[in-house]
């Protein structure tokens, strides 16, 4: 009698393995579908992003050998091109080259929005402020006061890197529209605050003393020398490897 009850107990173990293997292995199997299919789409999406990032790399190296033959036109198709081609690093730095000839070309409206559109290129601030604060300097003397305290006020932010030039900046602005108490506030700040560029704080300094001797508007000369400002060299080299996702001054 007890091979019997085992026998039965194992004809049922069998049958009920069965229904289980019915009822799970096409949702198993559909499940290892789906995975199959999304490992080889993130294998195909990242073969092509990194395609992409090597021919921009590639364009922009053209442009820079452009630059140095003085082909300003292959410039700009070279830079246009790693700029559509290119994410982060290499569509920012693209950008700002076709930026910077635009300016060499006095298309200030085009400049700006090449700047703009650089800023936005790349959550960096190494590559973003400098182009955010290249496209202010081009409007401080066309755009409204408001206009250019909206665009420096993400610039002057605690541990930017450009933080003093930006606020420098704000600084001028706020002379030109004759808010003297509140840009020399602004030129305190920058005089007696720590991690200062000396070149700034002894413009501030300068500034400082033109609004107390009462000729301040002899301060457009300061505004001039902003244009040093320590942002990505004109003949930027490429990045030494292809951004991982992601100047002409």
């Amino acid at each position: 009698m007890v091979d019997v009850f085992e026998q039965v107990e194992e004809e049922l173990r069998s049958d009920r393995y069965r229904r289980l293997a019915r009822t799970w292995l096409p949702v198993v199997a559909g499940v290892l579908a789906v995975a199959l299919v999304a490992a080889l789409a993130w294998w195909g999406w990242q073969s092509w992003q990194t395609s992409r990032a090597d021919q921009a790399s590639v364009a922009y190296d053209r442009g820079l050998e452009s630059l140095e033959s003085n082909n300003l036109a292959g410039a700009e198709a070279a830079f246009t091109e790693a700029a559509d081609k290119g994410s982060g690093a290499y569509k920012a730095l693209a950008l700002m080259q076709r930026a910077g000839l635009a300016v060499e070309q006095n298309k200030v409206t085009e400049a700006v929005a090449l700047f703009d559109d650089a800023a936005k290129a790349s959550r960096d601030p190494i590559l973003s402020d400098p182009a955010a604060l290249k496209a202010v300097y081009l409007l401080m003397d066309t755009a409204t006061l408001p206009d250019i305290e909206k665009r420096l006020e993400p610039l002057v932010g605690e541990k930017r890197p450009l933080r003093a030039f930006a606020q420098e900046a704000q600084a001028m602005a706020r002379l030109q529209h004759g808010k003297t108490a509140e840009a020399r506030s602004v030129l305190v700040q920058l005089q007696l605050g720590q991690d200062v560029p000396d070149q700034v704080r002894q413009r501030a300094q300068a500034a400082i003393e033109a609004i107390d001797s009462g000729t301040a508007a002899a301060l457009p000369a300061i505004l001039k020398a902003q244009a040093a400002l320590p942002a990505a060299p004109a003949r930027t080299a490429a990045p030494a490897a292809a951004p991982a996702a992601g100047a002409r001054p």
